[in-house]
């Protein structure tokens, strides 16, 4: 039986796992520091980065990590030593607006922002 071009090319493609946490309250832009830095890095040595990373967005990032490894491993049966970060990148998510109150009666707009993270991780034999 002849296999069609699409299968054959999704046989050959590498395999992608990928974890997402929607609404953090935490800036984007804090947390993008978090997601340039474990970008393309063996996903052992990202978790040991992260742990070790003064930042509060680290912990975040760190937890979404841990979940595209367990999701890795657990769902698809990758090896967890094999893993790299593929893909990390940090959306952003809707604003919620507030007041706050200043000096003579007047009031400035606050913006609590939210952020959507996604990291994606795949099998590679030489990691290290």
């Amino acid at each position: 039986m002849a296999v069609k071009g699409s299968e054959a090319a999704a046989k050959t493609e590498e395999l992608t796992v990928r974890a997402v946490a929607k609404y953090v309250h935490m800036t984007p832009r804090k947390l993008r520091l978090c997601a340039q830095a474990i970008y393309n890095k063996p996903a052992v040595a990202a978790v040991n980065m992260l742990r070790f990373t003064n930042k509060r967005a680290a912990g975040t990032m760190l937890k979404v990590l841990e979940s595209a490894m367990a999701n890795a491993v657990n769902n698809h049966g990758l090896d967890a030593d094999k893993l790299v970060v593929y893909r990390a990148f940090v959306d952003e998510g809707p604003t919620g607006k507030g007041w706050l109150p200043r000096s003579r009666g007047r009031a400035s707009q606050l913006h609590k922002r939210t952020s959507h993270i996604t990291v994606v991780v795949k099998e590679k034999e030489n990691v290290h």
